[in-house]
């Protein structure tokens, strides 16, 4: 199970990124995203909230790195997935750099509001709200949307062809369908994101993920699923 060693490394490794980063970011974001006064409290957390921004351009790049890594192996099995599947991951990080670039927008209005002293706070907290807004529409569509959609193109190639255990690929399409219910949900507003249910389905993607980085880490893919004759080269 070592066959392809340093591209299932890679690929083990920026998933672990992936999560660390995510996780990181959001509770950096806190000040800016949750506090009741974030206009004040964003610009006193300035430096926690950039860290906080580096730490999504992480998660960026760990997601386009994960696509085009796995590119060249995915794509001996099904070459229009394979395609899919770095398109829709840049797209996803696309979207991620979107709610970025809102957060850190917003942490400008916040250090004009304190910079003016004591300005009326009605002149700016519409532009809070919106940027607010566009960082929760992006957190959604990304981490939940679009991840559900990434996770079920490559999870499907791997439970074809045997790349890794088929228990690990049951699980991430498994845990593709649950995320991607659980973002249309929070669409149209019959759960929040962050919330119970939303860790309950969003849980077990969260989990192939680690499961999948660890087996690559410490096995690889299938020798014999990489040496044997490819299927499902052009058709989903």
């Amino acid at each position: 199970m070592n066959a392809n060693p340093t591209s299932a490394r890679i690929v083990g490794v920026l998933f672990i990124v992936a999560a660390v980063t995510a996780v990181a970011g959001l509770l950096l974001y806190d000040p800016i995203l949750n506090g009741s006064d974030y206009l004040r409290t964003g610009a006193e957390h300035g430096n926690q909230i950039i860290l906080g921004a580096v730490m999504e351009l992480a998660l960026v790049v760990s997601a386009i790195g994960t696509a085009t890594t796995m590119f060249p192996i995915l794509r001996r099995y099904n070459e229009t997935i394979a395609l899919w599947h770095v398109c829709f991951r840049f797209l996803e990080a696309i979207v991620i750099t979107v709610g970025i670039v809102s957060v850190l927008a917003l942490l400008t209005v916040s250090r004009t509001f304190v910079a003016a002293g004591a300005p009326d706070i009605a002149a700016f907290e519409p532009s809070g709200t919106l940027l607010k807004a566009i960082h929760d529409w992006t957190f959604m569509l990304g981490p939940l949307f679009l991840l559900g959609i990434n996770t079920m193109m490559y999870s499907y190639i791997f439970y074809r062809t045997k790349l890794v255990p088929r228990f690990i690929s049951t699980l991430g399409m498994t845990g593709a369908a649950l995320v991607f219910v659980c973002a249309l949900l929070v669409m149209f507003g019959v759960i929040e994101q962050v919330s119970t249910w939303g860790g309950i389905l969003a849980a077990p993607v969260a989990a192939n993920e680690m499961i999948l980085a660890v087996w690559l880490l410490t096995k690889g893919f299938s020798t014999d699923a990489l040496a044997g004759k490819p299927l499902l080269r052009t058709a989903p």
